[in-house]
């Protein structure tokens, strides 16, 4: 892993090119006080690892020769269905799913949700989850950005669930450590693991019936009961430690 200071580029690259980083990264330079000449690690968030010279940093852009680039293979999938929630906690969770190596982050308005004020949801918002990503994504060592898609009624993200397994964040479920490992040990491949995290106050009983109506399984991380932040980073870790241990 780069010990270089590291960024986000917004498109793909390849060693040899001029690649333009934005006005996010250009402020994020200047606050580490790196100048033209200085070597940088590049990141494109699909898989593609650089390196590279930084040619000049402007108020809006910054300019970087890459003199190297190599693509990774992707860790083994999680999928997150989030609640759309509290903003500021969403942000945080953001940051803490791309440090976990989320393979999506799929906002989800749950009933309870929409009692939720201020909530995070809409294009603006969604730029700035993308923008904490991208900051995450450098200093972590990442190397692919979740997959970030738009908000979801329940019915819509149920059925854009991949196949694998699928589990429900729930306190009356089994211990999800050992479900997932039973899981992993009847299957001849790593299985895709969707994680559905409940709002504020839990899903009404009719949520819960149709996510189990659609194979998702109830697992708990404890015994107690988790804010919605909380217990996703707690699914998320559960879920890279048992992927990664099984590789």
């Amino acid at each position: 892993m780069s010990t270089l200071p590291t960024f986000v580029v917004g498109e793909g690259f390849a060693a040899g090119q001029v690649v333009t980083l934005g006005e996010e990264e250009a402020h994020h330079m200047r606050v580490r006080r790196l100048d033209a000449g200085q070597r940088i690690g590049l990141l494109d968030g699909q898989g593609t690892r650089g390196e590279g010279v930084l040619l000049r940093i402007a108020k809006r852009n910054a300019t970087v020769q890459v003199e190297s680039a190599t693509v990774g293979d992707p860790m083994p999938a999680i999928h997150l269905m989030l609640p759309v929630a509290d903003r500021d906690r969403m942000l945080w969770l953001a940051e803490k799913a791309t440090e976990l190596s989320a393979t999506s982050w799929r906002p989800v308005l749950w009933k309870r949700s929409k009692s939720v004020s201020p909530r995070g949801e809409g294009p603006q918002f969604h730029q700035k989850v993308a923008a904490r990503m991208a900051s995450a994504l450098g200093q972590s060592g990442g190397a692919y950005l979740p997959v970030a898609y738009p908000d979801a009624s329940p019915d819509r993200a149920i059925a854009a669930a991949p196949e694998g397994v699928r589990y429900v964040c729930d306190e009356s479920g089994a211990p999800m450590a050992r479900v997932l490992d039973a899981a992993i040990r009847s299957t001849p491949s790593l299985p895709t693991v969707t994680l559905a995290i409940g709002p504020e106050g839990g899903f009404e009983d009719v949520e819960l019936a149709e996510l189990e109506a659609a194979g998702f399984v109830r697992v708990r991380m404890g015994g107690t009961i988790l804010r919605f932040e909380t217990a996703a980073v707690a699914a998320l870790g559960i879920a890279r430690a048992a992927l990664d241990a099984a590789t």
